[in-house]
């Protein structure tokens, strides 16, 4: 850039080399041809603001294709992955050839079955995505306990499926089938009907609670499930219709506001998180009563979703592990129960245990998702379950376990990996199907 204007500013010229400083004035200025170009290039002006006619565009020939080329070229024409240049071609031999343009009209059809129709409804997945990522950047001020997180998750899953229904699928029979003393058991109801029951028997969580019981004056001859959902159904004049689902749905949000409330929200639901819940002729502490409460939610949304040809799926992992950790751990009182009623073997001659010490056992195995293993105490529910003890090994998958323990399943039928006393892993398997109600 020398010679620029720039003697004033870093000295004044000596005036040996005129020619070279005249030169590079004139290619500063950008005028007469004498001197050298300028290093820049200056700006093109575009020939559309010339004033100039535009150059003339030859329009391309047409391709000439032969029928066996056009032909070949039909797939690709129908995915709409050809050159402009053989798509016009394509469509101009279309015009011509009668048994091409038939090949081209399948073609069309058959891309058309291959591309899926977008839905306009919302992923069922968004709701979730947003208020994981709300609550990781604003944790709630009062969460909801880690025992009563199943409950909320299952009822929340059930309330989807409901939303999902029609009026005239909530009148679909629903065949409600549970484990007696004597064998299975059933009951003919609706879908309307299995929201009624789980109405009245969550309940029994709200009494606890201080909550309204939504039997309200009606009176049951026994403060049991059965009975509560017996007494509701002989009160409605007509048989009960999707109404029952907002006053199911508003109890399920205030027990689990409630219990949020109450405090113990560890683990091991301490504090509140033993509060009795009374069933009729047991009792539960407020931790094991909420899982009770979300294991048969479960069990009933899928008899639901069965009888309305509704895809349904399990539960999480974690919340199937406490569900069954929970069923495992009634296993001793429900064994003992049923030897002092004369249906499980006796413990005569067998060594019994004092409370805590350890004592003959069953290892329970529970493959799958959300399963683990358990020791369970055979000849005396206060004993510790223990592996030098242990007489018996029983290996089930999580859900088909969930299954027997719901009822659903005959403890003889269930697939079960059996080594060891027969005797003790019979008493187990029925003694799981008796965890069953209605």
């Amino acid at each position: 850039m020398r010679g620029c204007g720039v003697s004033g500013a870093y000295g004044e010229h000596d005036g040996h080399d005129e020619k070279g400083e005249n030169g590079g004035n004139e290619a500063c200025d950008g005028a007469g041809g004498s001197g050298p170009a300028p290093r820049i290039p200056l700006p093109r002006a575009s020939v559309e603001d010339g004033g100039h006619p535009l150059p003339a565009v030859e329009p391309a020939a047409p391709l000439v294709l032969e029928h066996h080329v056009l032909t070949s070229l039909l797939g690709a024409w129908a995915l709409a992955v050809c050159s402009p240049e053989e798509a016009a071609a394509v469509e101009e031999h279309l015009d011509e050839c009668g048994t091409c343009a038939e090949e081209a009209l399948r073609l069309r059809d058959a891309v058309g079955l291959l591309q899926r129709p977008e839905s306009l409804d919302l992923n069922p997945a968004l709701r979730t995505r947003v208020l994981e990522s709300c609550l990781e950047r604003r944790p709630p001020r009062i969460p909801v306990p880690e025992w009563a997180a199943p409950y909320d998750a299952e009822t929340a899953r059930l309330d989807a499926l409901l939303q999902d229904i029609g009026d005239s699928e909530w009148h679909a029979p629903v065949r409600l089938r549970w484990f007696g003393d004597d064998g299975a058991v059933s009951r003919r109801t609706t879908v309307a009907g299995v929201i009624a029951h789980l109405l009245t028997v969550d309940g029994l969580v709200g009494i606890a609670l201080g909550l309204p019981d939504p039997l309200g004056e009606i009176a049951a001859e026994a403060p049991a499930p059965a009975s509560r959902t017996e007494a509701y159904w002989r009160a409605s004049h007509y048989p009960p219709t999707r109404a029952v689902r907002a006053p199911w749905r508003e109890q399920s949000h205030a027990l689990v506001r409630t219990v949020a409330f109450t405090g113990g929200t560890g683990g091991t639901g301490g504090g509140a998180g033993r509060m009795p819940v009374s069933y009729g002729d047991f009792e539960l502490p407020l931790r094991d009563a909420m899982l009770d409460r979300a294991f048969e939610c479960w069990v009933h949304a899928e008899d639901i979703a069965e009888a309305v040809d509704y895809p349904y799926e399990p539960p999480s992992p974690r919340h199937l592990h406490r569900m069954i950790d929970l069923a495992a751990r009634m296993l001793p009182g429900v064994l003992a129960a049923r030897r002092r009623s004369g249906l499980a073997a006796p413990a005569d001659g067998r060594h019994l245990v004092t409370a805590g010490e350890p004592g003959r056992s069953l290892r329970l195995e529970i493959e799958g998702s959300g399963g683990g293993e358990w020791l369970i105490p055979l000849d005396s529910p206060a004993a510790v379950g223990s592996a030098d003890h242990e007489v018996a090994h029983v290996a089930l998958d999580g859900v088909e376990f969930c299954h027997l323990a719901a009822g659903h399943v005959p403890p003889a039928e269930a697939a079960a990996g059996q080594v060891g006393d027969r005797e003790a892993i019979r008493d187990v398997l029925f003694a799981a199907a008796s965890l069953s109600r209605m």
